[in-house]
């Protein structure tokens, strides 16, 4: 009798926590949702966040937040948002190089992209341009590569950071290509910028949109983009797949992510309400005006680029030697 009743109560329990929860995902939400953005106001990341919370928060009708959660690069933000409790009320702006670069540059990644995130979508992808100080003696980024495949280590590259976006598009370039260069790492791109205008090192490989006033400006000049095909921004400029000096196919993506185990119900509203979101044409506006192009993905075909964008760029940063951090 004892055990019939023990058993009678964890049922109970059970059903009425299962009660709890689907009410919960029914009545969601039912105040205010908060997006991590895991590096400091003002770059790609924070433009994207802020972005989609300013058009989210009517459709959800509650106010969403942005929280810049920065440190260790992408690290602090990303386990935070991780670790979050799994109701909908804490989202991750998840790009390119955190979900993607970091599992092969960091040995003890604390976050696991694909087991600990469930996407919500993909919103915008950007590519990056090479760009040369502008009297760099090679008329073209194929001359250039048979310069350096003679003359190991004598280019010099900048970045904004070691293990950076920018610094991993040219590592790997190079390693594509099979050529020796010489990085030179900055704190920032503003810094990277100073030398390659004062001609004190001789390429940058950075975001499209950030590189884009540099080369109208005539202040550097533009050799290749890393996308597959060439830029609507750059349409004189080819990609460096195409030149033939490197397969390289690169592109920097952002989108909202949600903890794993965020409840179905709560994560169909969130997706329907980002779809509506990238559908509208003036986030488009406001993205192709930098470069950025709207990415409309079925939750089938994020999950598939998301684990292809895993898989292949953990090999090419370990074959290029910058992983192990």
């Amino acid at each position: 009798m004892a055990g019939m009743l023990a058993r009678t109560a964890l049922l109970a329990a059970v059903a009425g926590l299962a009660s709890a929860h689907g009410t919960g995902a029914q009545t969601y939400p039912d105040h205010t949702v908060k997006i991590v953005v895991p590096q400091p106001p003002g770059g790609g990341f924070d433009t994207v966040g802020r972005i989609l919370a300013d058009k989210l928060g009517p459709l959800l009708g509650q106010t969403v937040l942005v929280e810049n959660r920065v440190g260790a690069g992408t690290l602090v933000g990303t386990e935070a948002a991780a670790k979050a409790p799994a109701d909908g009320y804490t989202l991750l702006l998840g790009g390119l190089s955190n979900i993607a670069l970091n599992p092969g540059l960091y040995a003890d990644l604390p976050y696991q992209p694909l087991k600990d995130f469930t996407p919500i979508g993909l919103a915008v992808t950007w590519s990056y341009t090479m760009v040369a100080r502008k009297d760099l003696p090679y008329k073209d980024l194929k001359e250039l590569i048979a310069f350096a495949r003679s003359n190991p280590e004598k280019i010099t590259f900048a970045s904004a950071g070691k293990g950076s976006g920018q610094h991993i598009a040219m590592a790997v370039t190079a390693q594509l290509a099979g050529v020796k260069l010489t990085h030179v790492a900055y704190k920032g791109a503003q810094s990277a910028y100073q030398d390659i205008l004062g001609g004190r090192v001789d390429l940058f490989f950075d975001i499209s949109s950030t590189a884009r006033g540099q080369v109208d400006a005539g202040s550097v000049r533009a050799l290749a983009v890393s996308s597959r095909d060439r830029q609507a921004m750059h349409p004189d400029v080819p990609s460096v797949m195409e030149t033939g000096v490197a397969p390289l196919d690169m592109e920097s993506w952002f989108g909202l992510f949600a903890p794993a185990a965020t409840p179905a119900p709560v994560l169909a509203r969130l997706r329907a309400e980002f779809a509506k979101v990238v559908a509208m044409p003036e986030v488009a506006e406001l993205f192709a005006k930098t470069g950025g192009r709207i990415m409309k993905l079925s939750p089938a075909e994020t999950d598939a680029l998301l684990k292809r964008d895993v898989e292949r760029w953990t090999k090419l940063i370990q074959d290029a030697g910058l992983g192990g951090g």
